[in-house]
């Protein structure tokens, strides 16, 4: 059974990123095991803590965690026409200490969103730069930006465009399909 963490970009309890990270964690088949990875616990990044030989707790769970999960699913939201804070900290506290990155050649795909037209796009490809260096395979295509995220869906959580809900459901297939090769 694959592990898939999926990390969200939005620490907001109701954030439009953790709707739609929980609806695509819907769509895996049996077979895959998801776990929301919370990353709202992990104090800013600070190469002192690994030097000393003590880093915080909550590092060490983190990538203890990390390193037993097979691929990632990334759902951002875009900040200031980049990454959320919190999202490069995980990045960061899961690369350290150095020779022992949690990141080092898995797989992983990028779903970006937001209220406005262009879905993420910076988030997404910033994201991607990241990974480059991290060693982390990206999923190329298709790629996912998803744009109207405040009105994706409806009180009961359930996508309210059709054609929407398809294109995620492919996001997933393609995801499986990319991680099983």
């Amino acid at each position: 059974m694959k592990k898939i963490g999926v990390l969200v970009g939005s620490l907001r309890k109701q954030s439009y990123s953790k709707k739609l990270a929980e609806y695509l964690i819907g769509l895996f088949p049996e077979g895959y095991e998801t776990e929301l990875i919370d990353i709202g616990n992990l104090p800013h990044y600070n190469q002192e803590y690994d030097e000393g030989g003590a880093p915080p707790e909550s590092y060490v769970k983190y990538r203890e965690k990390m390193h037993a999960m097979d691929a990632f699913l990334i759902v951002t939201p875009e900040y200031n026409r980049s990454v959320p804070a919190a999202l490069i900290n995980a990045l960061d506290v899961g690369s350290r200490p150095y020779g022992d990155s949690v990141w080092d050649g898995k797989k992983a795909a990028v779903v970006s969103n937001s209220p406005g037209s262009l879905g993420g796009f910076g988030a997404n490809h910033h994201l991607r730069q990241s990974f480059v260096f991290l060693n982390v395979l990206v999923m190329a295509q298709p790629e996912a930006y998803i744009s109207g995220s405040a009105d994706l869906f409806d009180d009961n959580g359930e996508i309210q465009n059709e054609g929407t809900g398809k294109f995620l459901q492919s996001i997933i297939d393609a995801f499986l399909d990319f991680i099983e090769e």
